[in-house]
């Protein structure tokens, strides 16, 4: 059962995530929506036999299109999912999948009661090494601390510097640190140990709105969890989860190519699995899956997961005065 895509958005991430797809045999492309139409014709001469929609109304009705793939600007995915699900179209869409967690919950709710398919595209949690991080955690004994850090010197922060306000760093489109980066930091540790019970979080808000840079701390029943994560300035450290037993070493959570585990007594166990496909691939391929089996719901990006991480977000913002409209 090959399953027929439609696209929302024209940018790079859209361009990755087609590249990734195809590699698939059950992904075909049918349909891509721009709001204008010259945009989309650009943007779709790369793909043939792709339908170019202006208009997102039509595009929900077409009978050529299953699923959809959202990767407009985040304070557009709320709007944009409700009316494809609303339609009996399945949705994968880019994280961060919504403002707040009250645009979640809507989502979440037009699937459940269309009987669609809804997942939030967090690529890390389906890669192959984090299932290895996932299934060689008991071996580092009860685990004391999750370390995440991801900072990285956003390529539209000199504009802004020189004053101008790119979409990167405007709260009109639900952008900033956390919310771009600070999520994949963030998804991966509920995806392992749940929602945290309390959450501490500090950051430093720039001129337009939009946070740069913060960090979090998060306490959980016997452990903690320390997430950094910046756009106005440059991290290489690597993630860590450490246990009794020994330390695990994630060379990047946002997309983990590497893990290793540090024993106490010095010794250092090798767990990487070689990557075959794009990393994007493989949110294809359970989205697919999940289809082609009747799932609804994804057991890894599930609904509550996704929840969680948005309740956290959410928590966080308030606390360093980061507000977007779409606010309750």
């Amino acid at each position: 059962m090959t399953i027929r895509f439609g696209v929302i958005g024209t940018n790079w991430i859209t361009d990755r995530f087609i590249q990734a797809g195809l590699e698939n045999e059950e992904f075909i492309l049918t349909a891509v929506y721009s709001r204008t139409m010259e945009k989309g014709q650009a943007f779709a001469a790369k793909y043939a036999g792709a339908a170019i929609y202006t208009d997102l109304q039509q595009l929900v009705q077409s009978e050529e299109v299953d699923a959809v793939y959202i990767a407009s600007p985040n304070s557009m995915h709320a709007e944009q999912a409700v009316l494809c699900l609303n339609h009996g179209k399945h949705v994968l869409c880019e994280k961060p999948a919504a403002s707040n967690s009250a645009e979640l919950r809507a989502m979440i709710e037009a699937a459940r009661s269309n009987n669609v398919l809804f997942m939030e595209a967090m690529k890390s949690t389906f890669m192959p090494n984090f299932g290895v991080i996932r299934d060689n955690l008991y071996k580092i004994g009860r685990v004391r601390r999750y370390f995440a850090s991801y900072c990285q010197y956003s390529s539209r922060y000199d504009a802004f510097l020189q004053g101008t306000v790119l979409n990167a760093f405007n709260p009109v489109y639900s952008n900033g640190s956390l919310m771009d980066l600070g999520i994949y930091c963030l998804y991966p540790m509920v995806a392992l140990f749940g929602k945290p019970e309390s959450v501490q979080a500090v950051g430093v808000l720039l001129s337009s709105g939009v946070d740069g840079e913060g960090s979090i701390v998060m306490k959980y029943a016997d452990m903690d969890a320390v997430v950094m994560h910046s756009k106005i300035a440059d991290s290489y450290l690597p993630a860590e989860i450490q246990g009794e037993n020994g330390t695990m070493v994630i060379d990047k959570i946002n997309q983990p190519y590497q893990v290793k585990i540090h024993y106490r007594d010095g010794t250092v166990e090798e767990l990487t699995l070689p990557q075959v496909f794009e990393s994007m691939y493989y949110e294809i391929d359970e989205f697919i899956t999940l289809l082609q089996s009747g799932e609804r719901e994804s057991l890894v990006n599930s609904h509550a997961n996704s929840l969680a991480v948005a309740e956290v977000m959410e928590e966080a913002r308030a606390q360093i005065g980061l507000r977007y409209a779409s606010d309750l």
